[in-house]
């Protein structure tokens, strides 16, 4: 096939990154900028005063601004955008009580990096600390929520054959992207306009923070987005960072640039996860699963984010079903602030987290009835044939074939050799399952597509590659829908001035969108196009047929490109009476209904019982992502999300000192991050259903794979432990906590 969808195209961004080509913030200089460093807390919780004068002294420092100097500006906090409450308090750009360690309370701005940070390590900071909040426990409640029928699961529970109640931890998670955060601003006095270079995952929702912080039009901004070295939820929305520097160029009137430090992403990234659940599941005599309650109890941090409080609510509590057919479900959640880095979007933003703590219970629940746990899946899960689905809380599932991919997926048999194989070496190998079905594609973007009188085509769009390969992907589409080689494609993103709005990149949306956005647009132009051709051929429009970037009279030999009517266009001798010059065409797709990807995971550990050591040696997932663009890319996207679920469940922990409020995992030697030498080789595989919620039949992949590997290893190591004589662990599962669960006195 010459284009289009299904095509492991290689990545056309390639080239440029691999040869350090890459357009990343920091590769950019403005003449005369100068260069921002931030005081932090090193306290969880502490009132600072600030005597800028040392700082002041020090060579090449030109300016240090504090909260009061921003207050006095009128530069506002940043807010929630979240709609589970409407009036949180704000959270402060330099603050003058710091609530978590790392948090910023002056800005710096000098000649030189060296000397802005010389400059803030200078700084006169007087500190009264006070009594910092850890853990959930001891936080302050920011708001209660409840979703579902109580009544009906009270009632369920009462005539329950059995109740089988388990709570799994979610631990913190540090986003760490390949690329720190990195700022350049510059303030057009003349124009009174910002123009801001920063990392995004969609220009449209940082323009909105910074216009609202600096009381600016949003006309009065301009965000620009050139590539981006990782976003995994972590940069969608502003920092306050975002604003300090932007305020310090509209003062100065000069750029200002700012990089962060490894250390500074650590203390200062929003994180991830963060929940404690309990799951509550009722089953009948048949083992049939009747109802289900989630109790979430989520730490904040110490700002309530835009997405913070929608993790435990109106996002993962969407799927706290999973792929069952309960007939009834209730979710709670408590959302509390703690003096810690505040809680944002990660990679599934809820889902996964809700995933895990469903598929642990449902394979605790099989070791209390004494069933395989594969036949209890088996009994409850919705079948292909009930699809659409309408699960309890009124997600409604497409598509899909469950019972389908744990069959498929659980076919291999040689588990059982295996695991004797590794009784006689003195190890334990256990095997752990996670399915998972999650909402992905709504919202909404901007696309657009123009000619150049060349031949090539422009496509711009509102959603934002962190890494995807969406410049490859989207053209991909073009290609399709226009029968052009990928080489005559151009795609752009990253610019707020080329759309009014568009919600970017998140929630696996980003080709669902765009892509149907590229099919209207495409129809468009070829209408046009079509209009054209009948004109300068002389024929009937009915009698053009359209295929592989050509226009054809039926029944003839006489053609012309889809290139050569595209420049035939700009010139007004040549086009029907009417017709405006060029050929391109704008849409703004809203895609109100999600889509439903869906998978079965399968995860094998091997334990050493007198180490407490883990060996993943196994891992398989089959999937359903509907129609598939790029297979390689989303292969990719697929094992991004598996590592990153591996790394929470075995690994990774963003630990505070519970009595200082001290991070204790701040730096590449003490965060654990997993390496290949960590992983088996991940056999993924597709068995597709055809998604009828947008016309190219496309689901979302970007967050499946943490959905699915978080309860697969967990799961894999739990059933270990149990051989093994153990009790059971939460993530991470440490050598430490293994070894404490295999020897608990």
């Amino acid at each position: 096939m010459k284009f289009g969808i299904g095509q492991s195209v290689p990545r056309t961004e390639d080239p440029r990154l691999l040869t350090g080509r890459g357009r990343f913030t920091d590769n950019f200089d403005l003449p005369g900028q100068l260069h921002a460093a931030f005081a932090r807390s090193p306290h969880a919780h502490a009132t600072v005063r600030i005597d800028p004068a040392p700082a002041l002294s020090v060579p090449g420092v030109v300016c240090v601004l504090t909260g009061a100097d921003l207050d006095a500006a009128g530069v506002r906090h940043l807010h929630s955008h979240s709609p589970i409450r409407a009036d949180w308090p704000g959270r402060p750009i330099l603050a003058t009580t710091a609530r978590h360690v790392g948090e910023a309370v002056a800005l710096v701005l000098a000649e030189t990096r060296e000397a802005a940070r010389d400059g803030a390590e200078a700084l006169g900071l007087d500190w009264t600390a006070h009594a910092p909040r850890t853990g959930w426990a001891n936080g302050e409640v920011a708001f209660t929520w409840r979703q579902g029928d109580a009544a009906a699961v009270d009632r369920a529970f009462a005539a329950a054959a059995r109740v089988v109640r388990h709570q799994v931890h979610h631990n913190r998670i540090a986003v760490v992207p390949m690329e720190p955060r990195a700022l350049l601003a510059e303030w057009d006095a003349g124009e009174g306009r910002l123009t801001m270079r920063a990392q995004t995952q969609g220009v449209h929702a940082l323009q909105e923070d910074l216009a609202a912080a600096l009381g600016l039009d949003l006309t009065a901004v301009r965000v620009l987005t050139g590539d981006v070295g990782g976003g995994f939820g972590g940069r969608i929305y502003a920092y306050p960072e975002h604003v300090a520097v932007a305020h310090a160029a509209r003062v100065l009137e000069r750029p200002v640039k700012w990089l962060a430090e490894r250390g500074e992403c650590f203390a200062t990234d929003h994180a991830g996860r963060g929940h404690d659940t309990l799951v509550e599941l009722a089953l009948d005599a048949s083992a049939r699963f009747t109802a289900l309650r989630f109790t979430w109890m989520s730490d904040l941090g110490a700002y309530v984010t835009t997405a913070g409080p929608g993790v435990p609510t109106v996002y993962g509590s969407r799927v706290v079903t999973g792929c069952y057919a309960i007939p009834v479900q209730e979710a709670i959640a408590e959302g509390r602030t703690t003096t810690t880095v505040p809680v944002d979007a990660y990679r599934g933003a809820g889902k996964p987290e809700a995933h895990y703590a469903l598929e642990r219970a449902v394979d605790e629940a099989a070791h209390a009835l004494g069933l395989d746990p594969l036949e209890l899946r088996r009994r409850n899960l919705v079948r292909a044939e009930q699809m659409p689905w309408r699960n309890a809380q009124g997600q409604v599932f497409d598509s899909g074939d469950f019972p389908g991919l744990l069959q498929d997926a659980t076919a291999e048999d040689g588990f059982a050799a295996r695991a004797a194989a590794a009784r006689a070496a003195g190890k334990v190998l256990g095997r752990g399952i996670g399915m998972y079905v999650e909402p992905s594609g709504a919202r909404d973007g901007r696309v657009s597509l123009a000619f150049r009188p060349d031949g090539t085509v422009v496509c711009t769009v509102t959603a934002q590659a962190n890494g995807q390969g969406h410049e490859t992907a989207f053209a991909q589409v073009v290609a399709e829908q226009l029968g052009l080689p990928i080489a005559r494609i151009k795609v752009v993103q990253g610019d707020s001035d080329l759309s009014v709005s568009g919600s970017g990149s998140g929630g696996s949306r980003s080709m669902t969108v765009a892509a149907v956005g590229i099919l209207r647009t495409s129809a468009v132009i070829l209408a046009k196009a079509r209009r054209i051709a009948a004109h300068l051929l002389e024929a009937a429009e009915a009698d053009l047929e359209f295929q592989d970037g050509r226009f054809t009279i039926a029944g003839t030999d006489r053609v012309m490109t889809l290139q050569a009517i595209a420049a035939a266009s700009f010139q007004p001798a040549k086009l029907p009476p009417g017709e405006d010059q060029g050929l391109e065409a704008a849409v703004h797709h809203t895609q109100p209904v999600a889509n439903f990807p869906s998978g079965c995971h399968v995860a094998e550990v091997l334990l050493d019982p007198e180490t407490g050591a883990l060996t993943l040696t196994r891992y398989s997932a089959l999937n359903d992502f509907g129609t598939v663009v790029n297979p390689k890319l989303l292969e990719g996207q697929v094992a991004g999300g598996v590592v990153q679920g591996i790394g929470q469940a075995l690994l990774e922990n963003q630990a505070y000192d519970s009595v200082t409020g001290q991070l204790l995992a701040g730096s590449l030697m003490d965060y654990a991050l997993p390496r290949a030498a960590d992983l088996p080789g991940l056999d993924l595989g597709l068995r597709p259903t055809a998604c009828t919620t947008n016309p190219l039949g496309i689901k979302g992949c970007g967050e499946a794979g943490c959905s699915g590997s978080l309860p697969a290893v967990m799961n894999a190591v739990n059933h270990s432990l149990r051989q093994a004589g153990g009790g059971q662990v939460d993530m991470p599962a440490t050598p430490q906590a293994v070894w404490r669960a295999l020897n608990p006195t």
